[in-house]
């Protein structure tokens, strides 16, 4: 397979970016309902505009969880973040909210059967995807990579203190000069962020580009004229007072940056049970551990469910030309490895667990196995057996 130079481009959005507050409001109702019953069922969406937070969607869980405890979360949330601003405030934003029970046509396909050979069904149809490559130690696309981490250490300063000009809402964009296939330097930068009235555009960008060569690779910093900081001038007007948030607009953000395919599902509000996001969890854990035990130096899988069924309908793996062994025999082995469906997968992952609030913002995937006691899908344990199944 030929290998090209080419320029690849990713985004990230920060945890005050419009539709990351609905993201990170719609887990943390997930995570109350996990907190009281493992075996919620919950799809939770949130809209949030100047001064006010609506949320919507179908649960069925502990009865005892009232509107007024998930007004508290929801508040909570937005608290966490740092929205104390004129048009946006954690304290004194309007509150609505339209939860109902799931619809019982849906339970009836999802819950699991009679019989010990039977077990629940995928909560909807649909593909999921999952990739791993060799570009950084996190087995992620580094322009994805780094442009979470840019929006990480702005979002540090600005919690700690260290950077108190700054505010919630931002922005990056990172563009990766490829060649044969690896990331060699940084082509461009682009950083938007929101800012108190009182520092000067100069000062903003400097400001800025101390956090961004805190993460680019060591002599990877773009051209000068190539660094972008808020290129529109004043951004002090932000989140959702400057726009409205949805939650699950950010579907590429959440992956891998446009680097791999995406399914049609988006993850946040949605429990373990519904395939958008446990399968899409899963098919990144077995993609990272193949890469880890060397079979590939990059490799998409896709899953794809019917609702109600239990198992994938079909398992496709590819190496994109980079494989030590058969494509087909890996789908093979990791079906035997891991059940793929939805209780097998919850199982095995522990998805059952509150840790959803966490996975909103700086991307689901490259973060640590251990990191605030989640992220469970990057773990490489299947290292050891794939390379045993294949002699390695």
């Amino acid at each position: 397979m030929a290998l090209r130079n080419y320029l690849f481009t990713s985004e990230s959005v920060s945890e005050g970016h419009p539709d990351k507050v609905s993201d990170r409001i719609s887990d943390a109702v997930l995570d109350l309902y996990l907190s009281a019953d493992p075996n919620a069922r919950v799809a939770a969406e949130t809209l949030v505009t100047t001064n006010r937070i609506v949320l919507a969607g179908e649960v069925r869980g502990p009865s005892h969880i009232t509107t007024d405890m998930l007004e508290a979360v929801a508040r909570d949330a937005v608290r966490e973040i740092g929205y104390e601003q004129e048009g946006f405030h954690w304290e004194n934003a309007l509150f609505d909210c339209y939860i109902h029970p799931q619809s019982a046509d849906i339970a009836m396909g999802v819950d699991a059967a009679s019989g010990s050979n039977k077990d629940e069904g995928a909560g909807d149809q649909g593909i999921m995807f999952g990739y791993a490559c060799r570009e950084t130690e996190a087995l992620m696309p580094a322009p994805i990579q780094y442009a979470h981490q840019i929006l990480k250490e702005l979002a540090q300063a600005r919690h700690s203190g260290e950077a108190v000009a700054l505010e919630p809402d931002s922005k990056s964009q990172v563009t990766l000069a490829y060649e044969n296939g690896r990331p060699v330097a940084t082509k461009s930068i682009v950083v938007s962020t929101q800012h108190k009235e009182n520092i000067s555009q100069d000062d903003l960008r400097e400001l800025v580009r101390g956090y961004v060569e805190r993460v680019l690779p060591e002599g990877w910093m773009c051209p000068d004229d190539a660094f972008y900081v808020n290129p529109t001038g004043k951004f002090v007007i932000g989140g959702p007072d400057g726009d409205a948030g949805l939650t699950g607009r950010k579907i590429i953000v959440d992956t891998y940056g446009g680097a791999a395919p995406h399914g049609g599902g988006a993850f946040s509000g949605k429990d373990p049970s519904k395939v958008d996001r446990s399968a899409a969890y899963a098919a990144r854990y077995l993609a990272k551990n193949v890469v880890a035990a060397g079979l590939a130096e990059k490799c998409t899988i896709q899953l794809a469910y019917a609702i109600g069924v239990s198992y994938p309908l079909a398992v496709y793996t590819d190496f994109h030309g980079t494989g030590e062994v058969a494509e087909d025999q890996v789908s093979k082995i990791l079906r035997e490895l891991v059940s793929l469906s939805p209780r097998g997968i919850r199982e095995h992952l522990q998805l059952s667990r509150p840790i959803y609030k966490r996975t909103a913002a700086y991307g689901h995937f490259g973060r640590a196995p251990t990191e605030d006691g989640g992220f469970s899908w990057e773990k490489t344990d299947l290292v050891d057996a794939l390379k045993g199944a294949f002699g390695a």
